[in-house]
């Protein structure tokens, strides 16, 4: 469904990537989630380094979600939201609701983060060959931040 915009990409180039913004909302809209079940229950030594953290890095999933939607109704779709919409359209592996210890749950996490980048990669040159350079520049963005997490989660396992 598309709403009536002037905005000048074709209609069903805005489709596409409508889609596209859709599947990665309900990406990023899960990995927040499981982001913060990590905050809630990371145990161990490092807690409260983790504990923060997973805090900021939540905060950040929100900042790019937001975007991302706003990015889609800008386009003159429908940001599918909800969270039973992000959990049925989530390519993010479930996280494993044992795992607590500090190093198990970064290492879990990252595992997630790392998928999601990847994907978003792919993403900057689909968009782009959409010829949507604004929302391949978004996707950019998101996956400079993501990499910037990932490489704060790892950094609690090396060393």
């Amino acid at each position: 469904m598309l709403f009536p915009t002037r905005n000048d990409l074709p209609a069903d180039a805005r489709a596409k990537l409508v889609d596209i913004l859709n599947q990665f909302l309900a990406d990023t809209f899960d990995l927040r989630s499981q982001t913060k079940h990590c905050h809630w229950n990371v145990k161990g030594p490092n807690f409260i380094a983790l504990h923060k953290l997973l805090d900021e890095l939540t905060d950040e999933l929100d900042e790019f979600a937001d975007e991302i939607a706003e990015r889609a109704t800008a386009l003159g779709g429908l940001a599918t939201g909800t969270v039973r919409m992000a959990a049925a359209a989530s390519r993010i592996a479930e996280f494993p609701a044992a795992v607590v210890e500090g190093n198990d749950l970064v290492a879990a996490l990252s595992d997630r983060y790392a998928a999601l980048a990847k994907s978003t990669r792919a993403a900057i040159d689909e968009t782009d060959e959409l010829g949507d350079k604004d929302t391949a520049d978004l996707f950019t963005e998101v996956s400079r931040g993501l990499d910037k997490s990932l490489w704060f989660l790892e950094a609690h396992l090396q060393g």
